[in-house]
């Protein structure tokens, strides 16, 4: 376990829910549900109560709420979602890694990478049918190992552990092939390039001021690939 108590990653509030909303690629609503909970009211029946995955502090709404830790949580949920299994389904399964893997944040370490397809598929052959067939659609056979499918995978690999085996640092998936990280001993963790180390904010702003892709590459030391690729994911989240 890492001291958690003198370590930004797990103390420090940085991104506000729509701040990382944007550059995991989800909608701000599902991220506030992941970090709020919510509460489904069902005329005739019980409601349906979802609890927090995802690490976060209280904070008056606009203020960043969202550490670096719960930053790597969401973006594997974000996978999750991504691979179209409802997150409801693999809530309790997400529990008993919790418990079996024996840390906290176990979705921003290293233990749900080497160890996780394992537990779930385990988990999977005692479940109820519903939660049992959401697990497997996380987890394949590949060399006679249980891995994760294809876009858990992907995300997975997006991230960097440091020696405690938590999340220090993200590749981020809303800027597609650039290479676009969040670092939190960097820019307060805000996206920088990993080229020419600028934040994301502070190219785009002269762009959104007339300044040409050239002139920009030059300014920054940021590849014009990099620059095109987040001016398109710019352009996507303005629409």
């Amino acid at each position: 376990m890492t001291n958690q108590s003198t370590d930004i990653r797990f103390d420090v509030p940085l991104y506000t829910v729509a701040e990382a909303a944007r550059v995991l690629a989800v909608p701000t609503s599902t991220l506030a549900n992941w970090t709020l909970g919510y509460t489904r009211h069902r005329p005739e029946s019980n409601n349906i109560v979802g609890r927090p995955v995802v690490t976060a502090f209280n904070a008056l709404k606009g203020q960043p709420s969202i550490p670096f830790v719960g930053l790597a949580e969401a973006m594997v949920l974000a996978a999750v979602r991504k691979a179209g299994v409802p997150l409801q389904r693999v809530r309790p399964a997400l529990e008993i890694l919790s418990r079996e893997i024996g840390v906290d944040h176990v979705l921003a370490s290293r233990k749900l990478f080497t160890d996780g397809a394992e537990l779930l598929y385990d988990y999977s052959s005692k479940a109820p049918t519903g939660e049992a067939d959401a697990v497997r659609e996380l987890v394949v056979v590949r060399s006679q190992q249980h891995v994760f499918t294809g876009v858990l995978l992907d995300y997975l690999t997006r991230i960097t552990y440091g020696k405690d085996g938590f999340a220090s640092r993200i590749k981020l998936p809303a800027f597609e092939y650039a290479e676009v990280i969040a670092d939190p001993y960097r820019s307060f963790g805000q996206p920088i390039f990993v080229h020419g180390a600028a934040r994301v904010s502070d190219v785009l702003e002269p762009f959104w001021s007339g300044e040409d892709i050239d002139s920009l590459v030059m300014e920054f030391g940021v590849s014009e690939s990099d620059i095109e690729y987040v001016l398109r994911a710019a352009s996507r989240q303005a629409a």
